[in-house]
C-alpha cells in the first residue's frame, strides 16, 4: 500500500447507530456477509418483488451506505431490487480499505446474492460509482452479470492525481491503481457510462475516456449541470427513466 492512500483514495465514515429502516421508510435488511478472504462486511439488501432486477451498488470512497439513502429511495421507488454494502473499513464493515480487499468484498457481494439468496445472474446488473467504478469493472471481469452502470467513474488513480496535482507524478506515491481502464475493452456485458459536464472531481473528459475504452454495447448519459455528487438530483425524471431503460434491455438480453 503506497504511504498515501488512506489520505487521498480513501475516506471512510464511522457508522451512526439510528433507526435507518424508520427514518428512511425502505424495507432495509441488515445483511452481514463476508468478503472472498473473509473479511466480515455489512450491507443492506431491498427487496422490491422478488422477480425484479437487483442492482448489486458499489459506493464511492467517501462516507459509508448512510449517505446513500436518498439515491437508493429512488432506485427503489424504480420497481428495482438493490443491494447496497460498505467495502472493509467503512461504516459497520471490519477490515482496512486497500484495493485488493475492495476487489474481495465486492466479489463477497456478488457471492452473497448468488450463493446465499440464490438470484440468478442474469437479474444481478452492477452499479459503481466513482471509485465504485473500477470496483464494479473489477467484479465484471470476474463474474458473470446483465449488465453494468458506470457513474462518474475515472479510468485510473494516475489519471485522476495527475488531473488533481498539475500533471505531477503524485500516483507513484500510492499503491492503489484501480485502472478501469484496463478491464473495459474486455468486457462483453452492456454498459452505460454516466456524468455530469460540471463535474470537477472527475472530469467529463475523464468520463469519456472510460467510455472511449469500453467494449461495445455501450451506451453515455451526459448529465447537464450535474457535479460529482448530485447527479440523481439533477439528472431527475429523465436519469431514471435512462436507469429503467438500460436495466431493462440488460435483463432481457
Amino acid at each position: 500500500m503506497g504511504i498515501l492512500d488512506q489520505f487521498f483514495v480513501y475516506h471512510p465514515d464511522p457508522w451512526k447507530d439510528q433507526d435507518w429502516k424508520a427514518l428512511s421508510g425502505l424495507p432495509l435488511e441488515d445483511v452481514w456477509f463476508t468478503a472472498a478472504d473473509g473479511t466480515k462486511l455489512f450491507g443492506w439488501y431491498v427487496e422490491n418483488r422478488a422477480t425484479s432486477a437487483v442492482i448489486l451498488w458499489c459506493h464511492g470512497n467517501a462516507g459509508n451506505i448512510i449517505n446513500r439513502l436518498e439515491n437508493l429511495r429512488e432506485l427503489y421507488r424504480l420497481g428495482l431490487s438493490v443491494f447496497l454494502f460498505d467495502y472493509r473499513g467503512y461504516g459497520r464493515s471490519q477490515g482496512r480499505p486497500s484495493e485488493a480487499g475492495l476487489y474481495q468484498d465486492a466479489l463477497g457481494a456478488h457471492d452473497y446474492l448468488t450463493r446465499t439468496r440464490m438470484i440468478r445472474p442474469e437479474r444481478i446488473v452492477l452499479f459503481g460509482r466513482s471509485l465504485g467504478g473500477a470496483v464494479a469493472g473489477e467484479l465484471a471481469a470476474q463474474k458473470p452479470a446483465a449488465g453494468l452502470i458506470l457513474e462518474s467513474s475515472f479510468p485510473s488513480i494516475e489519471a485522476v492525481a495527475k488531473f488533481h496535482y498539475g500533471g505531477l507524478p503524485v500516483h507513484w506515491l500510492l499503491g492503489a491503481d484501480f485502472k478501469l481502464i484496463d478491464r473495459l475493452p474486455h468486457l462483453s456485458l452492456p454498459k452505460l457510462i454516466i456524468h455530469g459536464d460540471q463535474d470537477d472531481i472527475i472530469p467529463l473528459e475523464l468520463g469519456r475516456q472510460v467510455f472511449d475504452a469500453a467494449k461495445p454495447p455501450k451506451s453515455f448519459y451526459l448529465i447537464e449541470g450535474a457535479d460529482h455528487n448530485n447527479t440523481y438530483q439533477v439528472g431527475g425524471a429523465a436519469y431514471f427513466g435512462r436507469w429503467v431503460e438500460f436495466v431493462q434491455t440488460a435483463i432481457r438480453s
